[in-house]
């Protein structure tokens, strides 16, 4: 099942929660998946297939965000378990992203389909990537060993 709010859809939320607001932490669902999976996607068809498959390993919530402001807001709203940021977005660069979630000690994974070539900064150049397209195995394995 879809999460039907419009903040899972990367809509705006008319209600986005202050730098200060207090955030819900996100709690295991007991199965050894992330419980709250945060996918940070430009691309509305990468977005759903990573969503569909996440929710097919037993991840309880996904919410899937194109930029770093919605990703950013999602965040302070309640920090997710995991993510996976595309590092290339519309105009943008996840990088903000990454350093949120790394002050926050939540794992997450780099998503791009640029390879090797793509210019990631040294402090996050150590951190997991796949590439896209992932296949099931990759993504089970990324979810499997996270780790911040």
């Amino acid at each position: 099942m879809r999460c039907a709010q419009a903040s899972c859809r990367g809509s705006p939320d008319p209600k986005t929660p202050n730098q200060d607001a207090i955030m819900v932490p996100a709690h295991s669902n007991g199965t050894g998946w992330p419980a709250d999976v945060l996918i940070v996607e430009d691309d509305p068809i990468i977005a759903i297939d990573f969503e569909d498959r996440l929710l097919g390993f037993g991840v309880a919530a996904v919410r899937t965000v194109g930029s770093v402001t919605q990703a950013l807001n999602a965040i302070a709203k309640r920090r997710p378990d995991f993510a996976l940021l595309d590092v290339e977005l519309i105009r943008e660069t996840s990088f903000a992203i990454a350093e949120r979630l790394i002050a926050l000690k939540v794992p997450f994974v780099f998503v791009t389909g640029y390879g090797a070539e793509v210019r990631i900064p040294p402090g996050l150049a150590g951190r997991p990537r796949l590439q896209k397209p992932c296949s099931s195995e990759a993504l089970e394995a990324a979810l499997q060993a996270r780790d911040t």
